[in-house]
């Protein structure tokens, strides 16, 4: 159902504190904890009675069972347990772990699969240029609904009517192209006028809001299941995506999504913006906006995966604004073909 020789965000960074997070990353429940080594990543059970090591604490750099008080090292095995022999007690699993981006980064799979090499690049994130801000939703349905409602943005012109949706988006035409395993769909609106957030936006760039701008969408799928979407609207007339910057209001939503279970996800979702980047206010503003959208996609998502559960056989309709999202799930599929060796 997905691949796990992949590299997937377990965490944001902030979310992890002293104590240990207990979290489901592609079937595999885990625990994260901050160590003596930095970020750690084990499997979320205790080797005495299987209790999970995420109600526990941290201690002195190790991780603490929350049951008996078995001690346990960020390499998964049992240092000590009160007036108890644990020499032998074997080594639970470890994952490969990364943080980065302010994100913390698992390899569910084959431990010694694990490349640095393949996490994205995300050059946004190490530049002082640009500000970001997201958040979290727990979503039950299948990650590759959430894909495709990504790649296809047709949506928001019904989904999110009041905030980021106009007629003119599933007025204009769709091109997708496929690089390799990279997927992109993309869209452009000429003379067209800002919808809500998008006057917003250009508010809070320093541009008027009450004249007709060109507008983009260039959704881009990368493995295992990252979309990336290039967003904005320039003064009509001045290049659309191409115009200087003191002429539009653009910016990269950022959607990292991770399979919990067959159907259930872990959604990261924000933006980030290379306009105003110090502007905190900005940032807190365009996160609270941007989640009341997010919220609506939870909502329709969840009542989707809950009607394709009740009618599994159904066959479903395709379109060519279905492209970009039928492009990505094959991608999944060969991957996960590879690694299995089917």
């Amino acid at each position: 159902m997905f691949c796990k020789n992949e590299w997937y965000v377990a965490a944001s960074s902030d979310e992890l504190t002293n104590q240990p997070l207990g979290r489901q990353i592609c079937g595999e429940r885990v625990v994260l904890f901050r160590g003596a080594d930095g970020v750690s990543a084990l499997e979320d059970f205790c080797p005495h009675r299987g209790a999970p090591l995420s109600l526990g604490y941290v201690e002195d750099g190790r991780l603490v069972c929350g049951y008996h008080g078995l001690c346990m090292g960020s390499d998964g095995v049992t240092h000590s347990m009160p007036k108890q022999r644990v020499e032998r007690f074997p080594a639970i699993r470890r994952f490969p772990v990364i943080e980065r981006y302010g994100f913390i980064w698992l390899w569910p799979g084959q431990a010694e699969l694990a490349d640095e090499k393949k996490l994205p690049a995300l050059p946004w994130a190490e530049s002082d240029d640009w500000a970001y801000g997201g958040g979290l939703y727990h979503i039950h349905c299948d990650y590759r609904l959430m894909i495709d409602n990504l790649m296809d943005l047709t949506h928001e012109t019904y989904v999110h009517a009041g905030s980021i949706g106009q007629k003119e988006i599933d007025e204009a035409p769709v091109n997708t192209q496929v690089d390799g395993d990279h997927v992109i769909t993309s869209r452009s609106m000429a003379g067209v006028l800002p919808p809500p957030f998008w006057q917003m936006a250009l508010a809070a760039n320093g541009l008027a809001v009450d004249v007709t701008v060109d507008r983009w969408q260039i959704c881009h799928f990368t493995p295992p299941s990252h979309v990336l979407i290039e967003v904005g609207v320039a003064h009509a007339g001045h290049g659309g995506y191409h115009a200087p910057a003191e002429h539009k209001a653009s910016s990269i939503v950022v959607d990292f999504i991770t399979p919990e279970t067959e159907n259930s996800i872990w959604y990261f979702w924000g933006m980030a913006r290379n306009f105003k980047p110090g502007d905190a206010e900005l940032t807190a503003s365009i996160r609270e906006g941007q989640g009341k959208i997010f919220a609506e996609d939870l909502a329709m998502l969840e009542q989707q995966q809950r009607n394709l559960a009740e009618h599994p056989k159904r066959r479903l309709l395709k379109l060519d604004i279905d492209a970009g999202g039928v492009q990505a799930r094959r991608i999944i599929e060969r991957r996960i073909a590879a690694e299995n060796n089917i």
